[in-house]
Parts: C-alpha cells; structure tokens; sequence
C-alpha cells in the first residue's frame, strides 16, 4: 500500500510540474519584442549593402546611371564578370592568393599558438616583461620605410616572403590564444608528462587538439587577412605573376576610375567603373564567405572562450 501511494503521489506531481506554466512579465514580454525588433533592423543593415552590391554587379550600366538598382539586378549584365576573369591572368592570381593565403595561414596559426601558449603560463620567467613588450608592438611599429628597407637587405623583396613575413604574427589574436590556452585544465598538461610526454609533445598532442575553437577563429582571421591584403604585393612584389587577386582588382578598380574623362561623361564613367568595383568585390568576398559556415561554431566559442581571461 505504501509503494502504490508513493507511486501515485510521484505520478500527481509530475503531472503537475508538466502541466505548470511559468508567467511570463509584462517587461520580459516587452524586452523580447524589442530585442527582435533590434536584431531584425541589425540583420538589415548588414545584408543591404552586400545585396546591392551583387546586384549593381549584376546589373546593367544603364540601369546603374539612372539609379534603378536597388536588392535586385536590373537589366542582368554578365559582360563585367567576363572581362574582370579575362582581362590578365586572373586564375593565376587567384592561384597565387590561395597558396599566399594557406601556407600563410598555417604558419601564422602555427607560430602564434607557440608564442601564446609559454605566454599563458603564470611560472613563466620574465612574464611581466614579455607580454606589456608584445602588447607594445600592437600600438608601435617601426613603419613602412624600414619595413621596406629590412625586406630589401635581406634579399626577400619580390619573393612570397616579403608577403607572408610582414604579417606573420598577430599580436590581438596572440592575446586571443594566451587567454584560451590559460582556460584550460592544467590536470591534461600534467597527466602528459607524468605519461613521458615533453613540452612539446604535451602542445602538439593535448593542447591543440582540444584547442580546436580558437585554431577555427584564428584560421579565419588570418585567412581573410592573408586573402584581401594587397599592400605588401604593392610594396614587394614588382614581378606581375606573383601578384594575388586582390592586389590585381585593386589594379582594375583604378585603370576603371581613372579612366573617367572630365565632362559631361565622368559621371557616367563613374557608373561603369562602380559596376566594375562591385564585381572584384563579390570575387574577392565569395571565398570567405563560402568557407565561414563550417567553422561558424568553432568561430563563436572561440571568441567567447577566448576573451573570458586576461
């Protein structure tokens, strides 16, 4: 008899805790509808210009003098899109811009990761000085002359290094990483080593495995900054087969506008050198945003994870 009251009072309250609804505040209540309505109006303003710029790149040249394009092409043009592939040797740019942006980006990750993870050890010696000195290089730089003068006397000027080197090591994603690596569990470092692993087995073989997230967010950063530089091609690299994409567009952009003669044409021409921007553009952002969905979850909680210790 006491099982079966024990059963049917157990059965009651589950039935009543399904059955109890939480009531919700009128301020709660106000709060998500303006929360929508926020994320909705940000949702907008971020799309907008990416979707007028596909398709004023879409659109024809005369559509774009008369200012009729709006999210949608007007008058669909594919002519721009065949002369920015054709003019040049754009595949062997983008060729160029693909491995500049892949052995960059690896060895980028690569080199920050090492400088980040003796950083975020508290028993390192000198700590306090190494980290206000790499912070200071955040803030500081020697500039562009010497930077061009330091690549010239070591002989790598118009090689891929002179477009790699400059931009090897981030200070903000090293900060990005020390504060990830120092979230971590001591208790796998030390199971490593008591198991004979060393210091760098105990980085390779724990560390960055479990280091997944920040590796994600920091191959992202570096891949889009490797993929849209086009500064240290205009300052290193003279021989044209060596140029990325970027740096070849960037090229297009200002034959296109500077092509505009004064008068009553130039605003037209300047309607057809936007029509040609638009479209190195898209090329240029298509590849990252194609790569961005798959390491989107790698992406947030790498920056959440990474920026919860200083």
């Amino acid at each position: 008899m006491a099982e079966e009251k024990l059963k049917l009072d157990h059965g009651k309250e589950k039935k009543f805790k399904q059955g109890v609804k939480v009531k919700e505040s009128w301020q709660f209540r106000v709060f998500q509808v303006f929360n929508v309505i926020i994320m909705l109006f940000i949702c907008v303003t971020t799309l907008y210009p990416f979707l007028y710029l596909v398709a004023q790149s879409f659109s024809s040249e005369a559509a774009i003098i008369k200012g009729q394009v709006t999210i949608f092409p007007v008058g669909f043009n594919f002519t721009t899109y065949k002369s920015v592939l054709t003019k040049g040797d754009f595949l062997g740019y983008y060729k160029n811009t693909v491995l500049y942006a892949v052995i960059g980006t690896f060895f980028s990750v690569l080199f920050s990761a090492m400088l980040a993870y003796p950083l975020s050890k508290p028993n390192l010696r000198l700590n306090k000085f190494f980290v206000p000195f790499i912070i200071f290089t955040m803030y500081f730089g020697g500039g562009m002359i010497p930077n061009y003068i330091l690549m010239t006397s070591l002989g790598l000027r118009n090689t891929v290094f002179s477009f790699i080197l400059p931009g090897l090591i981030g200070t903000y994603y090293v900060l990005l990483m020390k504060s990830f690596f120092a979230s971590l569990p001591h208790e796998l470092e030390e199971a490593g080593e008591i198991d004979g692993l060393s210091k760098y087995g105990v980085f390779f073989r724990i560390v960055l495995p479990i280091s997944k997230p920040i590796m994600a967010t920091m191959v992202l950063f570096y891949m889009a900054g490797y993929w849209s530089n086009w500064f240290n091609a205009f300052l290193y690299l003279e021989d044209r087969s060596k140029w990325p994409v970027a740096y070849h567009l960037r090229q297009i952009i200002i034959g296109a506008a500077t092509s505009a003669d004064p008068g009553a044409a130039s605003q037209e021409n300047m309607q057809i050198a936007a029509n040609i921007k638009s479209c190195s553009m898209v090329l240029m952002a298509v590849p990252i945003i194609c790569v961005y969905p798959f390491i989107q979850k790698y992406f947030v909680q790498g920056m959440m994870l990474g920026g919860v210790k200083g």
